[in-house]
C-alpha cells in the first residue's frame, strides 16, 4: 500500500475519534493534537485504531512519530 492509499485509511481512523473532522481541517505536518484537541486516551485509541484496520504494531517509543497527519502516513508505509 503506498502513502496516498493510505492517508484515507488513517485519517478515517482519526474521525473515528473526531466524527467532526472534515479533511480540510487538518494540515498535515501541524501535530494532531493540537489540531484536534485529543487528548491522551484518544491518542492511545487512534494508535489502537490503526493497528486494528492495518495489522502494523507501533511500539509506544514511535507513537510520537505518529503527531502528525504526514508522519502517521510515513511511519506507516
Amino acid at each position: 500500500m503506498n502513502a496516498n492509499e493510505l492517508r484515507p485509511l488513517v485519517f478515517e481512523e482519526l474521525r473515528k475519534i473526531a466524527p467532526e473532522l472534515e479533511e480540510g481541517d487538518v494540515a498535515p505536518d501541524k501535530l494532531l493534537r493540537d489540531q484536534v484537541d485529543l487528548d491522551s486516551m484518544d491518542f492511545l485509541n487512534f494508535v489502537v485504531a490503526l493497528h486494528g484496520s492495518l495489522g502494523v504494531d507501533v511500539p509506544e517509543s514511535d507513537y510520537v512519530k505518529l503527531g502528525t497527519l504526514n508522519g502517521a502516513v510515513q511511519y506507516l508505509h
